[in-house]
């Protein structure tokens, strides 16, 4: 069935979540994957979405969003929004979100609302961690996968499982506000940053950051999933 705002919505004054369907979730953990850098971000929460089978059960719209909608391959319009899905792993369940879009780059109090509205509705769902993933721009070809945390202690036990400190450096967009921003709210979680070389979508990348993310909450991936078997960016 295609999404049917109500009137609320269509006025768009307002942020306007939209449950699609409301799972039992236990400490669930939020992963954010938003396009950036070499869309290492959003390719990496697509490959979660594939090997966790996950369940599309909300969208959040919101007028701070970029001002052009989606058409499909059908031609079928859209509105912009954020979608999250939900899985289970053994302990804890996932929430992951995902989206084409980010607000306008220079748009600053876009990008705030927006990164306080995916917080929102992590809260609401009883989240206490969340890992923001994204891409890291180098000159050189080296693989590596940065990390930046809400404290010295998670940075360390991250460092530990194979990443390298991002130090001194900045995030930009999304994938570094949400982090920031859930510390100010006494959450906690951490930023992996895949490096890249362009802008150019860069699959592998995004794999080596959803395979180590695995191996961090336990879900070691081996020969199970293909780098190609996702959806394209």
């Amino acid at each position: 069935m295609e999404p049917v705002l109500n009137s609320r919505a269509v006025l768009m004054d307002k942020p306007y979540l939209r449950m699609l369907s409301n799972p039992q979730l236990e400490n669930p953990i939020l992963v954010q994957g938003l396009p950036g850098f070499g869309n290492v971000g959003r390719i990496a929460a697509h490959f979660m979405v594939k090997f966790f089978k996950a369940k599309h059960f909300a969208e959040l719209y919101s007028p701070t969003f970029s001002d052009y909608i989606s058409i499909t391959s059908k031609g079928i319009a859209y509105l912009p929004k954020y979608d999250f899905y939900h899985a289970q792993m053994d302990k804890n369940s996932l929430i992951i979100m995902s989206s084409e879009i980010q607000p306008p780059f220079d748009d600053v109090t876009s990008h705030y609302n927006a990164c306080e509205e995916i917080l929102n509705v992590a809260e609401s769902l009883g989240c206490k961690f969340i890992v923001t993933l994204g891409g890291v721009p180098l000159t050189e070809d080296k693989t590596e996968i940065f990390v930046a945390a809400t404290s010295n202690r998670l940075a360390t036990d991250f460092m530990e499982k194979g990443g390298v400190i991002y130090s001194k450096g900045r995030i930009v967009g999304g994938t570094g506000l949400t982090l920031a921003l859930a510390k100010e709210r006494n959450l906690t979680g951490v930023c992996l940053l895949g490096t890249t070389l362009g802008f150019k979508a860069d699959r592998e990348a995004g794999f080596l950051v959803f395979k180590f993310l695995m191996k961090a909450l336990g879900q070691e991936i081996k020969d199970g999933l293909n780098k190609k078997d996702t959806t394209s960016e």
